[in-house]
């Protein structure tokens, strides 16, 4: 099954993420399938840059978004 969830980047203490589309089992860090956005979570108000085609895409062939993922689409306008 196809999820669509954050991965982490950025230094210690200096989160940054990756909305991405990968397989559940793989790990958070690991293996992906697509980068879908991005979204920073110091700047203020945080930035959420999210390519809605792809998410749409994704969405339609059965991706399930987790709960944090959930509320930045709804954020971002899906």
């Amino acid at each position: 099954m196809v999820k669509i969830r954050l991965t982490r980047k950025g230094a210690k203490k200096k989160p940054f993420y990756r909305v991405i589309a990968a397989d559940s089992r793989a790990r958070r860090d690991g293996p992906f399938l697509e980068i879908l956005g991005t979204y920073n979570p110091l700047t203020d108000p945080s930035e959420i840059k999210i390519n809605t085609d792809r998410a749409k895409y994704w969405l339609s062939h059965g991706a399930q978004p987790t709960a944090t993922v959930k509320k930045l689409l709804k954020i971002a306008g899906l």
